[in-house]
């Protein structure tokens, strides 16, 4: 599995609610400086690479997130997957950008 894959990644970190936007963006920052393509949207934050190098960013933002305080992740994960090709970010959302 060496095409690109889309994950999308949503985790919903177990501390108080006036620290979850802050352990979020500790995630969010393991993404950003990962190198991957991203897309951070309201809900999930979509990226684009290989499967390998996405499960790695994913193990990294839960150790992020631990490492921030929280006792307690919920982790959301949906994947496009194609057999052959390449899945990209701008083939479903290219036509909305501005």
């Amino acid at each position: 599995m060496n095409n690109k894959i889309n994950l999308a990644l949503q985790i919903l970190p177990s501390v108080p609610s006036e620290q979850v936007y802050a352990v979020v963006d500790e995630a969010i920052a393991v993404i950003r400086d990962s190198g991957v393509k991203y897309r951070v949207c309201p809900f999930e934050t979509v990226m684009e690479g290989t499967y390998d190098e996405l499960m790695e960013v994913v193990r990294k933002t839960q150790e992020v997130c631990f490492k921030a305080g929280a006792s307690q992740l919920l982790v959301y994960i949906k994947m496009q997957i194609k057999k052959d090709q390449d899945v990209t970010i701008e083939e479903k959302t290219g036509k909305y950008d501005s």
